[in-house]
């Protein structure tokens, strides 16, 4: 009798658990490939620079619903989300290779206006479009992207490298991207209803660009550069704050102590988070999409960034046996339990 070989359900692994599944065994059999799985992108060697490769995929009805994202919005999003990556090597993003699948419903009119989009940030970033692929689909629309950067080897910076009592630092503001995207559901659900409603979004631009339209923090490689720092370890904030907190702590074998009243936040944010009854914490933790920078700096360093706008110091990194941690307004530790994408949930 044939003995059953046990399935495991993707679910059982998550997210993260079916990456380090599928990576374990990766062997690196050449002497250019410095940096290969395990950080925000591969990083190549040739000649002076360090090269680092990152790539995204984006599946229609997954990551984006084209009932209320436009295709212009979606193309030009395709592309930024990958200049992040490159950003949170502190590198600069110079190429890209697009490849998309496409199902009969598209016109060709369609395609264009995703591509309008796709060269609006090329234009925007000083990025080219290299190459890529198209085929049909089944399923409607798939776009993959890959963005190929560049920097010095002094300059890159890795997940791995923060230290104990280093600063936790983060750019901008966190959750507006998932209460843009909780916005958008709900108009949409009411559409399906009533067509001739229109939707209520007045109030709201700017939660609403940051989930159509974000933009990439190339603008903080420069700044940071300008400041003379250079962060001990960096991550791009895509999966939540709480998802990349975990990644710099498992990487840099550390603890944190994250302080739930330095975490920023727009108002528009906590006004849409009160209008749906969403605690907006929840939002800046674990809603995603933000594509903010988080990294952490040596204490020297605090005196160059305190008064800067753009940069908000949000905790501290610990000893790993103090474990990761949310330090609540009432001066409570709690563990942080990092919320990624996990496969049909």
């Amino acid at each position: 009798m044939k003995k059953e070989i046990k399935q495991t359900e993707i679910k059982e692994l998550g997210e993260f658990g079916l990456i380090d599944r599928l990576t374990k065994n990766i062997k690196i059999k050449n002497e250019s490939t410095v940096k290969g799985v395990g950080d925000d992108a591969a990083i190549l060697h040739f000649g002076e620079k360090q090269i680092v490769v990152s790539s995204d995929l984006l599946t229609e009805g997954v990551h984006f619903n084209l009932m209320y994202v436009p295709l212009k919005h979606l193309g030009y999003k395709s592309v930024v989300v990958n200049l992040s990556d490159v950003c949170a090597m502190n590198a600069t993003p110079k190429q890209i290779v697009v490849n998309i699948a496409l199902s009969g419903k598209f016109s060709v009119e369609a395609v264009e206006e995703l591509y309008s989009g796709i060269h609006l940030a090329c234009e925007k970033y000083g990025v080219d479009l290299v190459g890529g692929d198209t085929t049909s689909s089944m399923t409607g629309l798939t776009i993959s992207v890959t963005v190929i950067g560049e920097a010095d080897k002094k300059d890159i910076i890795l997940r791995g490298g923060a230290k104990a009592n280093d600063l936790l630092c983060v750019t901008g503001d966190l959750g507006g991207a998932y209460m843009g995207l909780q916005l958008l559901e709900r108009e949409n659900e009411v559409f399906k209803v009533n067509e001739k409603m229109q939707p209520q979004l007045e109030g709201y631009d700017y939660i609403l660009e940051r989930q159509l339209k974000p933009e990439a923090r190339i603008d903080i490689v420069s700044a940071l550069y300008k400041l003379g720092i250079k962060p001990t370890s960096m991550i791009d904030i895509s999966d939540g704050l709480s998802s990349e907190i975990h990644h710099l702590c498992k990487n840099s074998n550390l603890g944190c102590s994250v302080f739930e009243d330095k975490i920023p936040m727009d108002f528009q944010t906590k006004k849409m988070a009160e209008e749906l009854n969403i605690n907006p914490l929840v939002a800046a933790l674990n809603g995603g999409e933000d594509y903010e920078l988080l990294f952490t700096l040596p204490l020297s360093d605090y005196e160059k960034i305190k008064n800067d706008p753009d940069f908000s110091v949000i905790g501290h990194m610990t000893e790993a046996s103090e474990g990761i941690n949310l330090v609540t307004g009432a001066g409570s530790a709690i563990p942080l339990v990092a919320q990624g994408w996990n496969h049909g949930e």
